[in-house]
This record gives C-alpha cells, sequence and structure tokens, in this order.
C-alpha cells in the first residue's frame, strides 16, 4: 500500500485513569494494524510512556510535535497538553476529566481541519468531564455541535444495528420528546447511513413501540397508536421500507431484527439493553449524520479492571475497522452520486 494514501485515524484517548490507552495499545501490539492505517493518539508522551510501562506493552511510540509530522507505519502521539498530569488509575479525578477533554478538543480540531481522516475516540467518564467547556451528556451531543449534520447514535455489530431516536435523556422526558418530526428525522439519517455507509442500496428499517406490547390498542398508552403509526405511514407513502411499531420484546426474542438493516429504539435502553446482551462486548457506537466518521467502543471507563491489563480490546479494534470501512464506503458513495442525473 502506498503509505501516503493510509488513512490517518485520529484517537482521543478518554479518561487516563480507566482502560481507554490499555485497550488502544493492546489494538496497535499487532503489527499489522499499522498496514490498515496510521494512528494518532491525542495525548502527551508521558501518560502514553507510563502506561505502556505500567502495562508491560512493547509497542513502539512515535511522539510527534504536531499533526503535519505524522509518520506512517508507526504509533504517532501528539501532545494534546504539556504539564504533567497526577495519574491515579482506577479511581475518577479532576485531572481524568481535564485531560479527556483536551484529547477530544485537539482530535476533534485535527478533524475539522481534515489533519485527521475520521475519529475514533475511547471512553470518557460523563462527570468529571463537565465543565464550561463540555456541558453535555456524551460524545454524540458535543460532537453534534462540532460538526455538520444531524446526528443519531448507532450500536452496531456485523448484523445488527439499532439507532436511538431519543438519546442520552432522562426516561420521564421521553414520551414528550417523540414527536413525527423527531421521528421521520431520524429515520431519514438511518435511511441515509445505511445508503451511503453501508452499501445497502433499499434499505429496509424497523420502528420500535415506546409501550409495552405496543399500547395493546390504547389499554397500556396512546402513543404507538396516534404519534407513531400515523409517522410510518407517512414515511412509508415516500418509497422507504420502514415497518412498525413492533413490541421491543418480541422483536428481540423472535430475532425479528435479523429481518432489517437498521432498527430505531425509541429510547435509549429500549435499543441498548438488548444490543449489549446481544453483541458479547464487540459492538460499536457509531455517530451517524454527520460531516465527519466518528466510533468508538461500546463500553465505558471500566475504572473497576483499570491498570490491571484484563481489559478486551475486541470492541476498540472493531471500532477501527468499522471506522475504516464506513469512511471507504462513504468516498465511494459520494464518488458514485456527485454526477448523477436527476429523474
Amino acid at each position: 500500500m502506498d503509505k501516503s494514501n493510509k488513512i490517518i485515524v485520529g484517537i482521543s484517548v478518554g479518561d487516563i485513569n480507566g482502560i481507554g490507552i490499555e485497550v488502544i495499545l493492546k489494538t496497535f501490539e499487532d503489527k499489522r494494524m499499522l498496514d490498515f492505517c496510521t494512528p494518532v493518539l491525542f495525548a502527551s508522551n508521558k501518560v502514553i510512556s507510563y502506561h505502556k510501562k505500567a502495562l508491560k506493552l512493547n509497542n513502539s511510540i512515535n511522539g510527534i510535535p504536531s499533526i503535519d509530522k505524522v509518520v506512517h507505519g508507526k504509533i504517532n502521539v501528539v501532545n494534546a497538553w504539556k504539564e504533567d498530569v497526577k495519574f491515579d488509575i482506577g479511581k475518577l479525578t479532576e485531572a481524568g476529566g481535564k485531560c479527556a477533554l483536551m484529547s477530544l478538543q485537539s482530535a476533534v480540531e485535527a478533524l475539522k481541519e481534515n489533519k485527521v481522516d475520521i475519529l475514533v475516540t475511547a471512553p470518557i467518564n460523563k462527570e468529571n468531564i463537565q465543565s464550561e467547556e463540555f456541558n453535555f451528556p456524551g460524545h454524540t451531543e458535543y460532537l453534534e455541535s462540532e460538526l455538520d449534520g444531524e446526528s443519531l447514535m448507532i450500536l452496531m455489530t456485523e448484523n445488527l444495528r439499532i439507532g436511538l431516536i431519543s438519546g442520552h435523556i432522562p426516561i420521564s422526558k421521553v414520551p414528550e420528546t417523540i414527536t413525527p418530526e423527531l421521528i421521520k428525522a431520524k429515520v431519514e439519517v438511518m435511511h441515509a447511513t445505511l445508503m451511503s455507509d453501508f452499501n445497502i442500496s433499499k434499505p429496509k428499517i424497523a420502528v420500535l413501540g415506546l409501550n409495552p406490547h405496543c399500547g395493546d390498542n390504547g389499554v397500556i398508552g396512546t402513543e404507538d397508536d396516534e404519534i407513531i403509526r400515523p409517522t410510518i405511514k407517512e414515511i412509508q407513502e415516500t418509497g422507504k421500507l420502514v415497518y412498525g411499531p413492533y413490541a421491543a420484546d418480541g422483536f428481540f426474542g423472535s430475532k425479528t431484527y435479523e429481518q432489517f438493516d437498521g432498527v430505531l429504539a425509541m429510547y435509549h435502553d429500549q435499543g441498548l439493553a438488548p444490543f449489549k446482551a446481544l453483541s458479547f462486548g464487540n459492538g460499536v457506537n457509531f455517530t451517524a449524520g454527520l460531516n465527519k466518521v466518528r466510533t468508538s467502543p461500546d463500553h465505558g471507563t471500566a475504572f473497576d479492571i483499570a491498570g490491571k491489563k484484563k481489559a478486551n480490546h475486541l470492541s476498540f479494534q472493531e471500532a477501527l475497522f468499522s471506522s475504516l470501512s464506513i469512511h471507504k464506503n462513504r468516498i465511494e458513495y459520494q464518488n458514485l452520486t456527485k454526477n448523477s442525473l436527476k429523474i
């Protein structure tokens, strides 16, 4: 492969006291990974070296003064901060949140300036990262504020993609949040991403209901009959293959999800609980709908096992491979459609 054509992957390291740096380094312990891409970690040489030594890993780290000095075939590290940082592995600390934010900000800036091609984010802690500069419930909302487009959180494996119509909000706010406009907008993003990012020409999408048994004809709530069902019918009239609402328990229990290219859940746990039960820790979080590609592993900082060399890196590895595949598919789709004839 021509090294100049390698995809440059920007990687934010997440909370420095969690398992983020461990799963990154473990992923690139296999030097063959450097044949697929060129990684750039936004952290500091001291932090990466500390984790490498503590975990007894054998990665070769290449510190660079700026992203412009990236070296292909190496694990590049750009200093996102210069000051010394106190480590407290496995603990929630102010320093951990501060460094996580600086890493993310530096990586996103490089992404916006096209100095990296895609972004893979290691886990943050949503409590200690909060500040005047980061007042968001998670990565997805922050990235939507920084990049172009309307985001859709999709949790995915090879054969299952679950998007969330409502994201990181209290369960008490879900019913009032679910509107025809929101459902239509999220269906549109899911439909577009299945076509452009996954090479599916006629996507088939399932929409889950809100209430148990989709309300049982109004006995357990009216939202399914009054809001969701009529909205799906309107969407179908545009020619999209969108079906539902489906009761979530039976939908996953009977493996009906296998008949669809994408699934839209009404709220966070309705989609993520079955997804994580089915994915066995190999899932990927993909932020669809934005003008840049971002993925992450589907787990958190895991402070309880941080620094013990117990972290499973497969979800991060899958996030990396998924970002590379989506990036390539998106470029191919854009090239195929940019001069298409209008009918």
